[in-house]
């Protein structure tokens, strides 16, 4: 096997490293000028709600399980 340092296949390597990085470098400047940035709205929520609509549903129920299936569901989830 040859060094390549002596027989000057460094040359080489170092071409194809440029050259990977110039393309990196044209991407990213490509990205950059193609990509539109658009200005995004703030939402602004209503913090003063004097009433939770789902809060009123009552659970009827809640500790009968009828399940008929081999498989028995935990009464509380973790």
């Amino acid at each position: 096997m040859t060094n390549p340092f002596e027989t000057g296949h460094i040359r080489n390597y170092i071409l194809l490293y440029v050259s990977v990085v110039v393309i990196m470098i044209l991407f990213f400047v490509a990205t950059t000028l193609f990509n539109d940035v658009k200005e995004v709205e703030r939402k602004i929520f209503d913090t003063n709600v004097s009433e939770v609509p789902h809060a009123k549903k009552v659970v009827e129920s809640a500790g009968v399980h009828t399940n008929t299936s081999r498989v028995k569901l935990l009464d509380k989830s973790y």
